[in-house]
């Protein structure tokens, strides 16, 4: 790489869209809070469609506008169920909040999505709930989920080798509308940790109390309820990878605006892999520079426990590069919009490319990636992985472009802009 490139302006900038993830976790403080929050730079997308039309069914007044959302809340008091589901598309994000959302209020609801949804587990939320004393079901520990609600009483709960951390954030978000607050406890593993870390930051912009006291363990009162606020949403650093894929892959410099490398989103800890495989990355205040270099070679081993989402991408650089990439620690992918490691061992090998599934990875060996026809799974990010494969490679081409509105709606028009 040319020893200059760093003074150099970039070749191309994009813009991301606010992160997802914080999105939703603000909507749903914003919707329990007494009055009127304004949530700025918000994700705009099929996802957030759906958690807004829910908790608009529980209560709270939802108004979209150029950058976000206006929601007044509901001060905990949800309305009473009136017999219609709450349909939540795929959004398993929407899923597992509003199951514990739902059971602060009073009456039947039942929660529900598209088919994948419901093959999608959340049976460790609705027992934690249960001994809780919630009368709520499910089948075969997926949705549709029915609750009789009548209040949360709270009190103490473990939580033991979980596969998502969106459970334990469910229930911090809800905490401090139970009658009792909620004592947390966190037993064995758990995937996609720095994602609680993301909701306590939100809980607390919100005015909401969590105590750790000690390690897994947290305690969420009932003194410090959440309050209107004007919140602004930092950029997504998962619909940041793409660009950071872009760079390695054509050797240009890519400044992607809206996002920081100070950032808590766990996925932004990917900027440490592009390095590592040979890329140069810089950061200000409002933007990262990444410039793609020569690849490194040989072998390499990644555990993307803390950052899952981020195997689509990895797996498509690895393809591109001399040596074989094993990415590990990441078995609950099977349970995403997708099969994400068997859809990337088959997508990956329909282009060429030898992969395989593990136990709880992917495994990669680079070569030549030749044209092929990408299915997508109805994944937004197996198509936005290979899409960006597509700029370097003639011949790939990806059906159902649509399914990326469901996280970022814009991603075809920033892509073309490069």
């Amino acid at each position: 790489m040319n020893p200059d490139a760093i003074s150099d302006p970039p070749d191309a900038v994009v813009r991301v869209p606010g992160s997802k993830s914080l999105t939703q976790r603000a909507m749903v403080a914003a919707a329990l809070a007494s009055g009127t929050s304004r949530i700025r730079n918000a994700l705009m997308a099929d996802d957030t469609r759906h958690l807004a039309e829910g908790l608009g069914m529980l209560g709270a007044f939802i108004e979209q506008t150029p950058d976000g959302f206006i929601v007044t809340g509901t001060g905990g008091a949800l309305k009473r169920a009136e017999g219609e589901a709450l349909f939540l598309g795929n959004n398993g994000t929407a899923l597992r909040f509003l199951t514990a959302v739902a059971s602060l209020g009073r009456g039947r609801y039942v929660l529900t999505g598209d088919k994948r949804l419901c093959e999608r587990p959340v049976g460790p939320l609705v027992e934690a709930l249960a001994s809780m004393g919630v009368d709520i079901r499910c089948t075969n520990h997926c949705p549709p989920v029915e609750i009789h609600a009548n209040g949360l009483k709270g009190g103490a709960v473990t939580l033991t080798d979980i596969e998502s951390s969106q459970y334990v954030s469910a229930l911090l978000l809800c905490g401090p509308y139970t009658a009792r607050g909620i004592d947390l406890s966190l037993e064995g593993s758990v995937v996609s940790a720095p994602y609680i870390d993301l909701t306590l930051r939100v809980m607390e912009a919100f005015g909401a109390k969590v105590l750790r006291t000690g390690a897994g363990r947290f305690q969420v009162g009932t003194h410090n309820l959440f309050g209107a606020r004007d919140y602004v949403v930092e950029g997504d650093a998962s619909s940041a990878s793409y660009f950071y894929l872009a760079a390695a892959l054509t050797g240009r410099k890519i400044r992607v605006r809206g996002i920081t490398r100070q950032s808590a989103q766990g996925d932004i800890r990917l900027l440490d892999i592009f390095e590592t495989l040979g890329c140069h990355v810089e950061s200000g205040e409002d933007w990262v520079d990444i410039t793609g270099g020569k690849l490194a070679q040989g072998d390499f081993t990644f555990d993307l426990g803390d950052m899952p989402d981020m195997v689509p991408t990895v797996g498509v650089l690895a393809a591109f590069r001399n040596g074989r990439t094993t990415l590990t620690n990441v078995a609950h992918l099977r349970i995403k919009e997708s099969n994400r490691l068997a859809a990337m061992a088959a997508e990956l090998g329909r282009a060429g490319i030898r992969a395989r599934e593990l136990s709880d990875g992917l495994e990669v060996e680079g070569g030549r990636m030749k044209p092929a026809n990408i299915e997508t799974y109805n994944d937004h990010r197996i198509a936005m992985s290979f899409a960006v494969a597509s700029r370097v490679v003639a011949g790939i081409s990806i059906y159902d472009r649509k399914c990326v509105d469901k996280s970022f709606p814009g991603f075809w028009k920033e892509l073309a802009g490069l």
